[in-house]
């Protein structure tokens, strides 16, 4: 499973631990996802995604249909 959000896009990103001594060593920051059932009423089915906390939210306000062709728009899913 890659680690990306099929709404918002959001994925992992590189940064730094710093110690006391301020010695840097490299970490990830992996985006909090779920992976979630869907039901689309216009088409009478499941769909499960990989959606963040954020994506979630995003759903919530603008409604599953219209979060799912965004996400199309923007490249992030294939088919719906």
């Amino acid at each position: 499973m890659s680690r990306i959000c099929q709404i918002t896009g959001k994925k992992a990103m590189v940064g730094n631990n710093v110690s006391h001594s301020n010695r840097k060593t490299k970490r990830r920051f992996n985006p909090n996802l779920f992976n979630k059932k869907f039901y689309l009423p216009e088409e009478d089915r499941w769909v499960t995604l990989t959606v963040s906390a954020a994506g979630l939210r995003t759903i919530n306000k603008n409604g599953l249909s219209a979060a799912l062709k965004n996400a199309q728009e923007k490249g992030l899913i294939k088919t719906i």
